[in-house]
């Protein structure tokens, strides 16, 4: 028994272009099929990527990640560390040496690449369809490559004898792991929330520097979670020290805690507290019935625009329509 027609252009297929594999005559035969009708869509996902300003972006978000986490992990270095009365970290050192670093990154490079410097963030911008998922990956690929080789640098500059734990993000024996994840999440939540805020084309009301007021989130976040969890807000930033130490106790918190609290964040910005107009009327059109009760059709056009539709930012186009972009020009976006 034959499968029905499928368009796939890619599939062997007679004259009208409908494929004729027989599906489902067998397990194996059916996994073909499968993979022969989402080549076209994986083509279309990887879409931009073989381009000059693709590449200069990632490169980018491997360089901003560098200098971020290479001056970041350079505050906790305690100098002081082998003498017999070493004094304690300072807290607000470290906090202001983040947050003013991500500020400065992200002036400096977010309208090469975006300036995400974050896996959250990145995870962030997929969710809300302001980044495809194929080139995200990219993004996070060189977000974690630029965190190993900016400790690394810090790894060789430092002597041993203060080099410590490189600031390697470690949880507070005295609190529980779903505590320190339930940190992680809000405190990533509150930053990532601001970089959606700061950045809203549809505002008009915005003023100063959206770079410095995402560097207020991070200091923000630093002044209250040093103690809990070492105040990750970004797994590329604890990724690279417990790389270059080969320390991964608890690792998973730095990963999932910000992750689901970017994603929880760009959610309810989007879709709850400030959706865009004219998705909430494309969504009304596709869900409308016509005169005989039935919905209509949808067509291709709408399933672009539906929340949580997987599919592909062309590099050139979002660099004019899909980008955050603020008065000063500054863009923290998807390419």
């Amino acid at each position: 028994m034959q499968s029905q027609g499928t368009m796939c252009g890619s599939c062997l297929s007679d004259r009208s272009g409908l494929c004729s594999t027989p599906a489902f005559t067998h397990p194996a035969a059916f996994l073909r099929f499968l993979s022969r009708c989402n080549c076209q869509s994986i083509m279309v996902a990887f879409k931009g990527i073989w381009t000059k300003d693709f590449w200069r972006a990632v490169s980018g978000e491997y360089l901003a990640t560098l200098i971020f986490v290479l001056l970041g992990l350079g505050s906790t270095i305690n100098w002081a560390a082998n003498q017999e009365t070493s004094p304690p970290v300072n807290i607000v050192h470290i906090s202001l040496c983040f947050g003013f670093t991500i500020a400065t990154m992200v002036q400096g490079f977010g309208h090469i690449s975006g300036g995400h410097i974050n896996p959250a963030v990145t995870a962030a911008m997929v969710v809300t369809r302001k980044l495809s998922l194929a080139k995200a990956l990219f993004y996070v690929m060189a977000q974690c490559l630029g965190a190993i080789t900016g400790a690394g640098i810090l790894y060789l500059v430092t002597p041993a004898a203060v080099r410590g734990s490189l600031g390697l993000t470690t949880v507070n024996s005295n609190i529980s792991l779903g505590h320190a994840l339930l940190v992680e999440l809000l405190i990533t939540f509150e930053l990532v929330f601001t970089v959606f805020a700061t950045c809203d084309p549809k505002r008009s009301d915005l003023k100063g520097s959206v770079g410095l007021a995402i560097g207020f989130a991070v200091v923000i976040g630093h002044l209250f979670a040093i103690p809990y969890t070492g105040a990750s807000m970004n797994p590329a930033r604890s990724f690279g020290p417990a790389m270059i130490t080969l320390n991964f106790e608890n690792h998973w918190v730095y990963w999932v805690g910000p992750i689901l609290g970017g994603i929880l964040a760009a959610g309810l910005y989007e879709y709850l507290y400030c959706p865009d107009p004219e998705i909430k009327k494309r969504l009304k059109q596709v869900f409308q019935k016509d005169e005989s009760g039935k919905y209509r059709e949808v067509e291709q056009e709408d399933i672009a625009i539906m929340p949580g539709s997987i599919h592909a930012i062309d590099l050139e186009k979002s660099e004019k329509k899909d980008s955050f972009q603020d008065s000063t020009g500054e863009v923290l976006s998807s390419v």
